[in-house]
């Protein structure tokens, strides 16, 4: 063979080589190449746009009409995601909420009804909450008399504490107007309001007009809220109190609602809508966000000149959410008795929860996408999505035709504060660990845990204290001092955990390290911290939401091989996973999770702090004469970009990470976001399963790209198969609809079963497993378990015994069903005892 032929077949045989090696090379990042994110603003054309292959995901949940009134042509090109993840709920304005209940605006007074806890109360009999159910939502829903949706896991002992309290799908609009008005007529007798709070003819009046509120009832829902709002208003006037019926869009009412203050009496009740926000299998932090004051979702929120405060709830509320009990039976007992005044004061009344269907063209797919049982599609669909020609088309549902409603934000309180915001930035961030949309159960994401470890005790006080020393070489960030300071000796943590990290790299190329993480706990210390009366570097509100987690952390202990022990005081009896979770050091700095390079957070900082070129005044809590800092608005990526221009000229470095970066490591960071901005014309550079590769405001239109650096952990695959699980659903519940004690008959309960295999949805019958049936009184929950008869069915008899003794009236069953190995179900049901 020649020379030459050897170089030839050497060369040919390295092309080769090179060829295969790529080929084989692992890719990495999620299924689609593409996602392509529009709104329409009507649901009808979002449906319509599905069936016919104009969109492949119309990613917002309708409601049971809607969906049943399309066509059956039409539906039959449609997947459908039924799930119930909706609900309503009213959000009452009890400014003074206290005796004599008058609101003063510049020289007028203004007389609150709902100021009145008992007024507040009696909505809860007011209202029939079947009819909204029958006839708003077509029964394509249920009753809800607390946070916790009816159904998800663990949810029926929150429900109980409304049973008990009297609350029935019915209500009793007798006895609602008769409360009412005794609680109105003991207000007219107080010395303040004698001869100024009068009921005259048809209605209650103050100062000779009306005592009229305000009913901020959402236009822009007119097959649901709207008519909501329209019956609950009609239900209201016939206790004698007027109601201005304000039909405003989202916007206007979430805008007054939630950031004016309750003192400027604009509004009375807002007829709320909301999100599950997640599949859970534990709610307390939900009896936190939906009723604690300190949580700051209550009229006032935690920042007005007025807000709502209730210190028994707000300790019960701090003492679950930072694990301060011994055991699982002590958890259940605060919390639920927080839940217990939380429902008597009556601040928040939910009402009903919705089923809601995702709609998903049928032929665009090769298999199901993962979506929450609990909340529907979410992050994970857009991830685990399998379209055939790897791109995927998303259109949301938008009155108005915005994609998006608040500030891109990352560190604020309010950013990212909207459903629609979360759709498109929760694929493009990774935390350190997440809930499963199947189980509800902790997974590891970025950061993973071993040697988890809990140990209390209960001190001579009444508190749960740890008993894990604490390294004396772990760290933590003192914010008046600038610096990191170890520990020391003679302190106790409840729980510790070692974590590795998956770092990866962030969208622009630069790698994540334990910087970020040093980082972010360094500014959330700074940042809820007030270190003299002109720090720059505070934010009221940032401290009201952070601080209560921020002080479970007792220090890091930065380990040689690069993994950190995390020393904390989070216990979690009922989960292990959980405590994991709590513990595991994390890069974000708000409650959305965003994760982005400490030199954007550090900018952002700078800029609300310090100052910005053009002389906007940013902040991270909205307010009047301020900015929101912004990721993706123009003037503030501009800002931005000058920002970083300005911190790379100045060889900025954060002082945090004096220790841990260089300044030549900084100025590439510094340089390449501003590469980035140049390039992208935004500033949000993640670290998730896709990159934002263009948003134009004008035309409401987003561009996701698959981020499918070498770096990045998971391949296409891994989610899809880490998520496949079996569920079990109850496919039928047969309980007599009247039960007459006189024929003293034991009361039989028949069931059906079958095994679900998600997110496929094929099902097949349940060929084993345990049902039991828990009757609830107003006392005790008496549970039977129930007799497999074979295929699916299941038989649960209640004694005769049992039910002999009770008072008449409806009585609510709850009904368990569990198989090995598969996600538990439950439904409530009722029968009238006689």
């Amino acid at each position: 063979m020649s020379r030459k032929a050897v170089i030839l077949c050497l060369l040919s045989l390295i092309i080769l080589v090179s060829l295969t090696t790529s080929v084989l090379a692992e890719v990495k990042g999620p299924i689609v190449d593409k996602v392509y994110i529009n709104a329409r603003m009507k649901e009808e054309i979002g449906l319509k746009d599905a069936a016919e292959g104009l969109t492949d995901i119309f990613f917002y949940g309708v409601n049971g009409p809607t969906i049943m009134g399309l066509d059956q042509a039409t539906r039959d090109k449609l997947d459908i995601y039924a799930v119930p993840s909706g609900s309503w709920s009213l959000n009452f304005n009890p400014v003074p909420n206290a005796a004599p209940y008058i609101v003063k605006v510049e020289d007028k007074e203004f007389f609150n009804p709902f100021a009145i806890r008992e007024v507040r109360f009696a909505m809860n009999d007011l209202i029939d909450r079947k009819y909204l159910v029958d006839e708003i939502l077509g029964g394509a829903g249920g009753p809800m008399f607390t946070m916790g949706t009816p159904g998800q896991p663990g949810t029926y002992k929150y429900n109980l504490v409304a049973n008990r309290l009297g609350f029935t799908p019915e209500g009793n609009e007798k006895k609602a107007i008769e409360d009412i008005t005794e609680a109105l007529q003991a207000a007219a007798a107080l010395p303040e309001l004698q001869g100024r709070l009068v009921k005259q003819g048809e209605w209650w009046t103050f100062d000779g007009e009306p005592a009229a509120i305000n009913f901020l009832i959402r236009v822009d829902d007119p097959q649901g809220r709207l008519k909501e709002g329209q019956y609950i208003a009609s239900q209201i006037e016939k206790a004698g109190i007027k109601v201005e019926r304000c039909l405003w869009d989202r916007v206007k009412c979430i805008e007054t609602s939630y950031y004016s203050d309750p003192a400027d009496y604009k509004w009375n009740i807002y007829t709320e809508g909301w999100g599950a926000g997640a599949t859970r299998a534990f709610w307390e932090h939900i009896v936190c966000q939906m009723y604690a004051p300190w949580y700051g979702y209550m009229a006032g929120g935690p920042d007005n000149k007025w807000h709502y405060e209730n210190d028994e709830i707000d300790r019960l509320t701090e003492k679950a959410y930072t694990g301060n009990f011994l055991t699982e039976e002590e958890y259940w007992d605060t919390t639920l008795e927080a839940l217990d005044l939380a429902l008597k004061d009556a601040c928040r009344i939910y009402v009903a929860y919705q089923m809601e269907y995702y709609a998903t063209n049928k032929a665009a797919f090769n298999n199901r996408m993962c979506y929450g049982l609990g909340d529907g599609l979410n992050e994970w669909s857009i991830i685990t999505a399998d379209t055939k020609n790897k791109e995927l088309r998303v259109t949301e549902f938008s009155a108005k035709g915005a994609l998006f409603m608040s500030a891109w934000d990352p560190i604020g309180t309010e950013g990212f504060n909207d459903v629609y915001s979360l759709v498109i930035a929760q694929p493009m961030s990774e935390r350190g660990a997440f809930e499963s949309p199947a189980s509800a159960i902790f997974i590891p994401l970025r950061a993973i845990p071993k040697d988890v470890d809990t140990k209390v005790h209960r001190d001579e006080s009444g508190e749960v204290v740890g008993d894990i020393p604490v390294s004396p070489d772990a760290i933590k960030y003192d914010s008046a001092r600038k610096e990191w300071y170890k520990v020391g000796s003679g302190v106790n943590s409840m729980s510790k955990g070692t974590y590795s990290f998956r770092f990866g790299n962030f969208h622009h190329g630069q790698p994540m390290t334990v910087a970020n993480l040093l980082y972010a706990e360094a500014f959330k210390t700074e940042w809820i911290n007030k270190d003299g009366e002109d720090d720059k570097y505070y934010d009221a509100a940032y401290e009201d939401y952070h601080r209560p987690d921020q002080e479970i952390k007792q220090g890091w202990l930065l380990n040689p091989d690069g993994t950190i022990t995390s020393y904390f005081d989070y216990n979690f009896p009922p989960s292990k996973e959980r405590v994991a979770a709590n513990g595991a050091p994390q890069a974000y700095l708000s409650g959305r999770y965003m994760i982005l390079p400490w030199e954007i957070f550090e900018v952002l900082g700078e800029l609300v702090a310090v100052g910005s070129e053009s002389g906007t005044v940013y902040s991270f809590t909205p307010g009047d004469g301020v900015e929101q800092v912004d990721l993706l608005r123009l003037s503030c990526v501009k800002d931005i970009r000058a920002k970083l221009v300005e911190l790379n000229d100045n060889n900025h470095l954060p002082v945090s990470l004096k220790d841990y970066v260089t300044v030549e490591e900084a100025k590439a960071g510094y340089e390449t976001a501003v590469k980035w901005i140049d390039e992208k014309g935004h500033a949000f550079i993640g670290n998730g399963a896709f990159y934002l590769e263009k948003y134009d405001p004008k035309t409401n239109y987003i561009e996701l790209t698959a981020f499918r650096d070498p770096e990045y952990p998971f391949t296409p695959d891994y989610w899809p198969s880490v998520f496949a699980t079996t569920t079990v659903r109850i496919d039928d519940v047969n309980i007599p609809a009247i039960y007459l004690r006189e024929k003293k008959e034991d009361l039989s309960i028949k069931v059906k079963v079958s095994e679900v295999l998600y997110p496929d949805g094929t099902a097949k019958i349940a060929e084993g497993g345990e049902v039991t049936a828990m009757l609830i009184t107003p006392t005790e929950e008496l549970s039977y378990k129930a007799k497999f008869l074979g295929s699916g069915s299941f038989e649960v008899i209640i004694p005769a015994d049992a039910v002999k003794d009770l008072e008449e009236g409806s009585y609510t069953i709850l009904i368990s069903a569990s198989v090995e190995g598969a996600v538990p179900a439950s439904v409530a049901s009722s029968t009238v005892i006689y």
